[in-house]
């Protein structure tokens, strides 16, 4: 299935601004405030809070302050749940980031789900290649396709690798922000529901690659909703369809994006889901990353108990 009703948040005990990142993520923007800690936990804490009384089960793990983790607030990028029971643990770019791969978490979800087998290739990272989960690639869980802006945080060798390894199609393509700077993850550009998929065509500067995704995304049945490159920079290729408890299907995203659609394209939007947003303009400014980066979707089979 494309959706899940569990999602798995990291609550963070020091966000800020990662100097590592900020290098290859032009969506990352230093804030002056001295709070931003206070202010990224309201918004997290809302944000789940939101998530639950809209029927979605949320797994939330606190951070630990050591090892210094500014970036665990994304949770998707170290690792990824799959239908099969398997768990892919990725190489990350940032070396402050690799410390966000903590066992103590896979341990504690294998009292809820069933974990068959777990793939760890971060090993990459020692030839400087990297692929970071669900932000470098977005999947298109029914059809196994694998879409990957490439940049330095997304290695093709890896993506192909990951491929192999999971039956998927990799469509590999080039993308760039309008100062023709490289998209540092895909999934601040498309998002892929059931039947419909959300993407800044416009970042895709070869007409070649460009036609092979839109052809792809329409051969495989998804209405390509376009967003243009101010939409992209605030966010509205980064949502995540989730489906709740009553089976409704919901899409996820931050107000900032909401606000930055128009009445045709939520109008669009809402004939396959409802809409929900929730205020989370610090992590946004500070991390770079937005709703989407911040829920990591399992899923593993439930274990039932009797």
């Amino acid at each position: 299935m494309q959706s899940t009703n569990q999602i798995l948040m990291i609550r963070p005990v020091d966000f800020k601004f990662n100097e590592q990142t900020a290098a290859n993520n032009m969506f990352q923007v230093a804030s002056d405030e001295n709070d931003v800690q206070v202010q990224a936990l309201k918004e997290f804490d809302g944000f789940v809070n939101l998530l639950r009384v809209n029927g979605i089960d949320v797994t939330v793990i606190d951070d630990t302050y050591q090892p210094e983790t500014p970036d665990s607030i994304f949770p998707n990028n170290w690792v990824s749940f799959h239908e099969d029971g398997s768990v892919f643990l990725y190489p990350m770019f940032s070396e402050n980031r690799r410390l966000e791969r903590r066992n103590d978490i896979i341990e504690k979800l294998k009292e809820k789900f069933e974990v068959n087998h777990i793939s760890d290739i971060s090993f990459y990272e020692k030839q400087y290649a990297f692929l970071e989960g669900t932000g470098s690639m977005v999947l298109d869980r029914t059809n196994k396709i694998a879409y990957a802006c490439l940049s330095v945080r997304t290695d093709e060798e890896v993506l192909n690798n990951f491929c192999m390894l999971t039956g998927y199609q990799p469509i590999a393509f080039q993308a760039v922000d309008s100062s023709r700077f490289p998209i540092y993850h895909t999934n601040v550009m498309m998002c892929i529901g059931d039947e419909f998929a959300v993407i800044c065509l416009d970042s895709i500067p070869n007409e070649q690659e460009k036609l092979v995704v839109a052809l792809s995304l329409n051969n495989s049945g998804k209405h390509v909703i376009e967003i243009t490159l101010a939409q992209m920079n605030q966010f509205a290729g980064n949502m995540l369809q989730v489906t709740n408890q009553d089976n409704e299907k919901l899409l996820v995203m931050s107000e900032q994006a909401y606000l930055s659609l128009s009445k045709k394209q939520i109008e669009t939007l809402e004939q396959y889901c409802r809409i929900i947003y929730a205020p989370i303009y610090t992590i946004e400014k500070n991390g770079g990353g937005s709703a989407r980066c911040m829920l990591a979707e399992i899923h593993l089979p439930s274990i039932i108990n009797d």
